[in-house]
């Protein structure tokens, strides 16, 4: 216990002393939170080692005490304006593979996953009845065929009796009655041979679209029919990938300046992943109504993906170009602070910084466009804000470079 005693001791002493010796700082730092006045901390930084000029925050009266500070100037550049959302990645088609009818799965020519093109065959069923069928009917068709031809002679042979008068008018017109049967016997096998080849197509299940198949939950073997309703009755699914779309929600207050940019032309849209993967394509389709429940429009983008970059479902970044500011007054972000009255910068002249208010427009790529407020060419300072007031002296002085900092991705 007496060991302990002494720690907190020795402890105590040494906070005490350390702050004796620094006591004009911490007087100058803590003073207006307590509530003294400029001249009452003064008198409380009085001591032997009052001849040393103070740190910290001063004027033109007191250039040594100048705050070191980073500007940049402000440029006036050309900025496109830019409104971001977030968006979900959904195929234009997502279409599911069912059988059309009732057979046995005898092999399955696509593996789970796979990239496939349209018209590919991925399932074949068995066909051997509809063949067989098949055979049948066009074996009845070269009969019909030989009855048509013998009927059309034995017409032929009547009308040279009747010419003849060797002939009675009701033989002629028995033989043109059969001539006639006989042609829609044939016209009937016919239509029965096209209704089974039809039946025939949906023995070889091939790709509606081009995309990625999902899983298929039936191998060869496996009985299929129409009438099951279960998720079974799904062969697999196939997603279109390449174009696709990426759904987003907008403001209703800017749907405005959306339509007139799509009036013009083409709008760009980016889908951006991981914040540096960047896929971009144009703005296709604009819900016909507002959600009266959140006040925003639905909008989709249709992009190249190649690349596969984008998969269904996906959330992204999203960025809608609705067009370029020619000359643009812009500033690091890390430049604008916010106070009390709004947005403000430091602006540095002849040494010494100026607190000037300021109206930003928007914020893009680390760089704030100003709506007023600054002129091109103006320093603002970057780095050093903390410790700025009104008419402070200020050194500049060069940028930290940190190599490990990350930047944004340059706009397409």
């Amino acid at each position: 216990m007496g060991f302990v005693r002494a720690a907190v001791f020795t402890s105590i002493v040494a906070i005490g002393g350390a702050a004796y010796v620094y006591r004009a700082d911490v007087m100058r730092e803590v003073g207006p939170y307590l509530g003294m006045a400029p001249a009452k901390a003064a008198e409380t930084q009085a001591s032997p080692a009052a001849g040393a000029q103070p740190q910290g925050r001063r004027g033109r009266a007191n250039p040594g005490g100048a705050v070191p500070v980073v500007t940049m100037p402000v440029t006036s550049q050309a900025m496109p304006v830019v409104v971001d959302a977030v968006g979900t990645v959904q195929s234009i088609a997502s279409v599911q593979i069912k059988p059309r009818m009732d057979s046995q799965i005898m092999k399955v020519n696509v593996e789970e996953g796979a990239l496939v093109k349209e018209g590919d065959v991925l399932f074949e069923l068995d066909s051997r009845a509809l063949k067989a069928q098949l055979g049948q009917i066009e074996a009845q068709i070269r009969k019909d065929q030989a009855q048509v031809v013998q009927a059309r002679r034995d017409l032929q042979r009547t009308e040279e009796l009747l010419a003849k008068n060797a002939g009675t008018v009701v033989q002629r017109d028995n033989a043109g009655t059969a001539v006639k049967a006989a042609e829609a016997q044939l016209e009937a096998d016919e239509a029965a041979k096209a209704s089974v080849q039809t039946s025939l197509t949906f023995t070889e299940i091939r790709a509606p679209v081009s995309g990625r198949i999902g899983s298929i939950a039936n191998k060869a073997g496996a009985v299929v029919r129409t009438g099951d309703n279960s998720a079974a009755s799904t062969l697999a699914t196939i997603n279109q990938i390449d174009p696709i779309y990426v759904s987003f929600a907008i403001p209703q207050v800017i749907l405005p300046d959306l339509r007139a940019a799509m009036a013009k032309g083409p709008v760009t849209v980016s889908a951006i992943v991981d914040d540096a993967k960047k896929q971009s394509g144009v703005m296709a389709f604009i819900e016909n109504t507002v959600d009266p429940n959140t006040g925003t429009v639905t909008a989709k983008a249709r992009i190249g993906n190649a690349n596969e970059l984008l998969w269904p479902g996906q959330f992204v970044k999203v960025e809608i170009v609705l067009g370029i500011e020619p000359d643009a007054l812009s500033v690091p972000s890390s430049a604008v602070q916010l106070g009390s009255q709004g947005p403000f910068v430091f602006v540095i002249k002849d040494g010494v910084a100026e607190l000037r208010q300021v109206s930003v427009k928007r914020t893009q790529d680390g760089q704030a466009v100003i709506g007023k407020g600054l002129e091109s060419g103006e320093q603002v300072v970057v780095d050093g804000q903390l410790r700025l007031v009104q008419g402070a002296s200020v050194t500049v002085r060069p940028p930290t470079v940190n190599p490990t900092r990350p930047t944004a991705p340059p706009r397409g």
